[in-house]
């Protein structure tokens, strides 16, 4: 992201910290819907199945919501495990804990450890949840399309989370075994909001799982 010596007004973090929210809220609302038998399904993520893609974002929850509460740097907190029997409900329990860690946080630029971006250096709790928020924009849409569901986030969290994704750096970083963006891909500029986040991030909306059933052939014409 731009700007990073910029302090951000306390207003413009609690939206920022509400908009996260629902952006969370939003994929547990898609996570409830995944069934056992769901869980070997291909996903949008190269080599992911819809089970590694959980253990993943429920990882990613633990270790941000430690980072806000000031042990990001153990990269335990981070660590991807399997899912267990109740994967839904890991799921569910791990996001309600990163949204109430960051909604302790009271200023934009309390430093956050993210050793998984990088050892060298801390982010401001800002810039962090920002990181966040595209994470769980995009991984919903993941999610929704593994499932084949419908994925329509408000406006105001398209909005945004566009300049969030197009500042997210399309460098080698996305060629690495488990990165969870691959290289950016071209979009028109008169393409809604949602494809343009997934295009920046290396997701093609056009993605559909192999194993949806083909749309139905129109019966020849007897005319």
């Amino acid at each position: 992201m731009n700007n990073e010596g910029a302090s951000t007004p306390r207003a413009d973090f609690a939206r920022l910290r509400r908009l996260n929210a629902q952006a969370v809220r939003d994929s547990v609302n898609l996570v409830r819907r995944t069934t056992p038998g769901d869980l070997r399904k291909p996903t949008p993520c190269s080599a992911w199945t819809l089970s590694d893609l959980l253990a993943h974002m429920t990882a990613q929850h633990h270790g941000f919501a430690a980072a806000a509460l000031g042990h990001g740097q153990d990269l335990s907190h981070w660590s991807v495990r399997p899912l267990g029997e109740d994967p839904v409900t890991e799921y569910v329990d791990a996001a309600e804990h990163v949204i109430a860690a960051f909604t302790n946080l009271e200023s934009p630029d309390r430093e956050f450890a993210l050793p998984e971006f990088t050892l060298n250096r801390t982010f401001p709790a800002a810039r962090a949840i920002g990181f966040h928020l595209i994470d769980y924009v995009v991984h919903s849409w993941d999610v929704a399309r593994t499932l084949d569901l419908t994925y329509a986030p408000g406006s105001e969290l398209l909005q945004a989370a566009l300049p969030i994704a197009r500042a997210v750096p399309d460098d080698d970083s996305r060629l690495a075994p488990g990165s969870a963006f691959r290289p950016g891909l071209s979009a028109n500029e008169d393409t809604n909001p949602l494809e343009k986040i997934l295009a920046a991030l290396g997701r093609s909306p056009n993605w559909r799982s192999p194993l949806s059933s083909p749309s139905p052939t129109p019966p020849a014409s007897t005319s």
